[in-house]
């Protein structure tokens, strides 16, 4: 499986580019509409990668962080979607604006992706709400760097990593780092 490509982007046509690695390989991959935007040509890129193996074909689509190629995948488990809607979905929303959807209902914000009709959305709503109080919560999967230095913080406190990641999460992401350290300190000790 071909997890992750680091490279330069060679060539963009239409929304598929070619990476060209070190070694001199090119790998053909669909782009997400903010990877052409952010890229261009020979630019290096490194981006993560699931690659749908077809009958006829090997098709690698790209995405730019860990938490879009997770959602993509998660995306794939609902029926009826397979990964050139689930990408679609991907290219046309930010993750914080597709969470608030399915925690909304809101089947018009799936609705104008294009290639996703009516009953697709409601059905991407219904299984993802299911998720949403479990693996789909993609901000408590990964934690930003701030959030990584509050929970050293902690440890070097003696607080465990779980506790730590457990209040970390109910904690606004707004305050700056000193206020979620203090804030942090202040509910786990209210705890014991």
């Amino acid at each position: 499986m071909i997890g992750k490509i680091k490279g330069k982007l060679a060539e963009i046509e239409g929304n598929r580019g070619l990476i060209e690695t070190r070694g001199g390989l090119f790998y053909q991959v669909f782009l997400t509409p903010s990877l052409i935007r952010k890229h261009g040509l020979n630019d290096p890129i490194e981006i993560y990668t699931y690659l749908q193996v077809r009958e006829d074909a090997l098709v690698l689509f790209a995405f730019e962080t860990k938490e879009e190629y997770e959602l993509y995948k998660i995306l794939l488990t609902v029926p009826g979607v397979g990964p050139k809607t689930a990408f679609s979905v991907i290219s046309f929303s930010r993750i914080t604006g597709l969470t608030q959807a399915v925690k909304e209902n809101n089947v018009a914000f799936f609705s104008r992706i294009p290639g996703l009709g009516k009953k697709t959305a409601m059905k991407i709503i219904l299984e993802l709400s299911h998720k949403l109080e479990s693996e789909f919560k993609l901000e408590k999967m990964y934690l930003s760097e701030e959030d990584k230095t509050v929970i050293d913080a902690l440890m070097s406190l003696g607080f465990k990593s779980q506790e730590a990641k457990k209040v970390l999460i109910t904690i606004p992401k707004k305050l700056k780092l000193e206020e979620k350290i203090k804030k942090a300190i202040q509910l786990m000790t209210a705890k014991k």
